[in-house]
This record gives C-alpha cells, sequence and structure tokens, in this order.
C-alpha cells in the first residue's frame, strides 16, 4: 500500500508550495527522490502521480511538489489561476525554491528520515536541478528527463526582445487551457544579472554526483542535442537516449490510464538501477 501526505512549504516571496510525499512503508534514512516539475507544469501532471508510485513501490520516499510561482494555488495547484505570479517567475526563484525543499527535506518537521538525495528534474528543471546539485552537498545524485542544456536561447531575440523591454510584457499561449500565459521582462533581467549562475553547462562542469541523462530520441521540445551537450559536459554523467520517446515519455495530460505509458516505466526503471547502483 503506498500512502501519500500532503504539506505545504513556503517558497518564494512567502507563497505556499503545495507538496505531496509518497512511501510504502517509512524506515531508517529512506532514499528519497525530490522530482522538479517543468515549464507550464506541476506535480500532478499526466502520469506523475503513477510514476511517484512506482518508486515508492520500489522503496522510495518520493516527494513532488508545485513551485511557488508556477501560476497555480493550494487549493487550485493543476490548472494556472493565479496568471500573475506565473509572470513574475523567474530561473533564480525556481532554484531558491528548490533549495527551500531541500531544506524542507532535511529539517525534522516532518515523521521521515530522509537518507540519500536524488534530484529528479523535468525539462526545464533538468537545468534547474543540474544548478542546484553543482551546488548543494545535500544531493547525492542526480537524474535529468528531457533536460534543457541552455537557458539563453529560449529568450526571445531582436526585435522580438526589444518588444518586450518597451512593453515589458509578452504572452505564450497555453494549448492545453488555452490561457494566455504572462512572462514579465524582469525574467529577462533577472536572467542577465544571474548568468553565470544560471549558466547550466557550467554548473553541470562542477558536478561531482553521479548523474544520468534521460532523453527520447523524438523530443519535440528539447532537441536531443542538448542531451550531448549536457553529457559532454557533466563529467560522471551517463547518457540513455531512447527511441520513439518524445519530450513526456509517452504520457500526456490528463492521464486516464491506470499504467505508465511504456517509455516512462522504462525511464523509472532505468532510474532505480541507477540509484541503487
Amino acid at each position: 500500500m503506498i500512502t501519500t501526505e500532503q504539506a505545504i512549504v513556503k517558497g518564494e516571496s512567502g507563497r505556499e508550495m503545495p507538496v505531496d510525499v509518497m512511501y510504502g512503508q517509512l524506515s531508517d534514512a529512506m532514499p528519497t527522490i525530490l522530482f522538479c516539475h517543468g515549464y507550464k507544469g506541476f506535480k500532478d501532471w499526466g502520469a506523475w502521480n503513477l510514476m511517484g508510485h512506482a518508486f515508492a513501490k520500489a522503496g522510495y520516499l518520493f516527494i513532488k511538489f508545485n513551485y511557488s510561482h508556477n501560476g497555480g494555488t493550494v487549493d487550485e495547484p493543476i490548472d494556472f489561476p493565479d496568471l500573475r505570479a506565473f509572470g513574475q517567475n523567474n530561473y533564480s526563484m525556481e532554484v531558491k525554491d528548490t533549495e527551500r525543499m531541500l531544506e524542507w527535506i532535511s529539517s525534522s518537521d516532518h515523521q521521515f528520515d530522509p537518507g540519500k538525495i536524488c534530484l529528479v528534474g523535468h525539462s526545464r528543471a533538468g537545468g534547474i536541478t543540474t544548478i542546484v546539485a553543482a551546488k548543494d552537498s545535500r544531493v547525492d545524485q542526480l537524474i535529468t528527463l528531457a533536460g534543457v542544456a541552455d537557458y539563453a536561447p529560449r529568450f526571445p531575440q531582436g526585435q522580438d526582445l526589444e518588444q518586450w523591454k518597451s512593453q515589458g510584457v509578452y504572452y505564450v499561449k497555453n494549448g492545453r487551457t488555452g490561457q494566455e500565459m504572462p512572462h514579465e521582462y524582469q525574467f529577462f533581467e533577472d536572467f542577465q544579472e544571474n548568468r553565470q549562475e544560471l549558466n547550466i553547462l557550467r554548473q553541470a562542469a562542477h558536478l561531482k554526483i553521479p548523474h544520468l541523462i534521460f532523453h527520447g530520441m523524438d523530443d519535440e521540445t528539447v532537441d536531443v542535442s542538448e542531451a550531448y551537450l549536457l553529457h559532454s559536459n557533466s563529467p560522471q554523467s551517463q547518457l540513455s537516449l531512447m527511441r520513439r520517446a518524445g519530450h513526456t515519455f509517452g504520457a500526456s495530460h490528463p492521464w486516464d490510464q491506470s499504467l505508465m505509458p511504456e517509455a516512462l516505466r522504462q525511464v523509472v526503471q532505468c532510474s532505480i538501477n541507477f540509484m541503487k547502483s
């Protein structure tokens, strides 16, 4: 039987982050996984719950959460009722939120006793977790799923950048919800001010822990070339490329099936083998 407990952790600007803790049977020094969602993502997206159950069944303490400024709230964690918060988000905030989650896991504010901690980041959070793992000694292992290798090219360029600066905000449509998601210009300013710290490949070069890189060969969102870049810069990394797998490893939202898609099931099994080794 898998138990799921909910908690609330204070993130950036005091905003509350909803947290799920999944486990089979609590024991001392449980190997712990902290899962971090990607852009326009959330902890309950698609098959992430099934993934958490699989890790918990295998004996891991699985923890997932919503970033403080992902656009969700504690009462409505799945969609994006707070677009103002979404517009105020930036990479530095997500780095700090991840660090706060590590502090919470390592504290005594709960009944579980964490052992080794593995950070797992999907897509945009592949970069965030790489940055955090490079400087936080509490992280013992790192797994990146369809992770990005460079944030800089993802910002508007040229005339589009100038227009963003003059207007103060630009919008990206969410294909699932139909919402126009705002990005305030502070997002770019923060990146410029913290460019060295937010340089994923530079931080990857400082990693001293095992790093498993998963990437689908048919990723339609983050090109597989970024996995090669990450692998070439991360000294203790292993690269696992998956044929016929896309950005979310076969999952979509909502995911109404009782089993994970085959590609995601392989990700879980290979991750368990990696963490045990």
